[in-house]
């Protein structure tokens, strides 16, 4: 029973890093026997990760197979709001919280990631790296908890907005300001400056969104 109950939350762990981390995109379908192949597991405790992801919603049904989701304008519009509420107090109780250790952490984080400002991918790594420490230093597991299941969903996006032509440095000097003031236990102001971070990540997201839909249109005349 307790190797049934561990093989399914590695195949859960396992599935859900692969999709976070752009393996599977949205759209790819996942079939059961291949992941089992792939992650050197059984097919049963797949089979029940696959079943546990369609219920968070992280997979759709495309007839009988199962595809990972993607997210149209309303609910990408529907998880930003959440976000930005949600990285706010996780940076107000950090800027409460944290300690002198996880703050250092924090601005050691923002100076070695300036390094990455130009590469997209290793950026968008760096940038979880950076927001999950927030989330830690706010010492709310609770909160910890709402902010990974927002953060699953957000692997849905086709891209990152850090991919963005001049959004690396941009988001990174928002960084910047996000630790400046938690150093300064500055509570109101670390919340302003994560919710600001999260708004002009939606902005460019929405651009890009419709840069999109532009190139669609004109494909589609030709």
């Amino acid at each position: 029973m307790t190797t049934t109950k561990s093989g399914t939350t590695d195949a859960y762990t396992l599935i859900l890093e692969a999709i976070d981390v752009g393996i599977y995109r949205p759209g790819d379908r996942l079939v059961e026997s291949e992941l089992a192949e792939r992650f050197g597991v059984s097919r049963t405790p797949v089979r029940e990760a696959l079943q546990r992801l369609e219920t968070q919603s992280l997979l759709s049904r495309d007839g009988r197979s199962l595809i990972v989701a993607s997210l149209d304008h309303n609910q990408m519009a529907e998880l930003y709001v959440v976000r930005g509420a949600l990285e706010g107090l996780a940076a107000r109780l950090a800027a409460r919280h944290a300690t002198a250790e996880e703050v250092r952490v924090l601005r050691e984080m923002v100076e070695m990631d300036n390094e990455l400002a130009d590469n997209p991918a290793a950026l968008s790594r760096a940038n979880r790296r950076f927001h999950k420490q927030i989330h830690l230093a706010s010492h709310n597991r609770y909160l910890v908890q709402q902010l990974d299941l927002v953060h699953r969903s957000m692997a849905l996006m086709a891209t990152t907005s850090l991919a963005v032509e001049g959004r690396g440095p941009i988001a990174q000097a928002e960084h910047d300001q996000i630790v400046r003031m938690i150093e300064a236990r500055d509570e109101a102001g670390a919340d302003e400056a994560l919710r600001t971070h999260i708004s002009v990540a939606f902005m460019t997201r929405l651009k890009q969104e419709a840069a999109e839909r532009e190139a669609e249109e004109q494909e589609k005349q030709y």
